[in-house]
């Protein structure tokens, strides 16, 4: 007997094989149980990795450097420090993400216009535009569905996505 099965009890059968038809139905979209509310956050968090290197596929970037396309997109122009800052990696991590999107048209690097010594990164219009145009199938879903809510289902979902969105920020400190 190893460790692991001294420590932890046997799963029962049918709990084990609900486990394993949740699993199968997060990762392939298999029909879920009407009340399965865990399921679906998890197929929704599957289905949002999958875009995302869906649209990292599409643009011709890698996970960080459509995480910093998506910071200059939203946010503006941004100094490499403070890229760096905002996507949790070092500055040497930002550089190279940087100069691969460059190299790949995808931002440009000016003088700061009021600190020569600094640069200021933009993302290339073209490259924004090229995103927007595959993201905005999907936002025109979203919007649609959410209006498409009666008053009383607007307020239950807003109410269970703060919450966990708030489940979320604790677990992430």
């Amino acid at each position: 007997m190893d460790v692991k099965s001294a420590a932890q009890p046997p799963m029962p059968p049918l709990e084990r094989a609900d486990r394993r038809d949740r699993e199968a139905a997060r990762r392939d979209g298999r029909e879920l149980p009407e009340d399965d509310i865990r399921a679906r956050v998890q197929q929704l968090a599957v289905r949002q990795q999958r875009f995302e290197r869906y649209l990292a596929s599409e643009l011709g970037v890698d996970a960080p450097g459509l995480e910093a396309m998506d910071h200059l997109i939203a946010t503006g122009p941004a100094t490499p420090t403070e890229l760096a800052r905002r996507l949790g990696i070092s500055t040497a991590a930002t550089t190279l993400v940087l100069n691969r999107l460059e190299d790949a048209g995808h931002i440009r690097r000016d003088r700061h216009p009021s600190d020569g010594r600094k640069l200021v990164v933009t993302a290339a219009q073209s490259s924004a535009d090229q995103a927007f145009e595959r993201v905005l199938p999907m936002i025109e879903g979203v919007e649609e569905l959410v209006a498409g809510l009666s008053a009383p289902e607007r307020a239950a979902v807003q109410a269970f996505l703060d919450r966990l969105v708030a489940i979320y920020d604790d677990a992430t400190g």
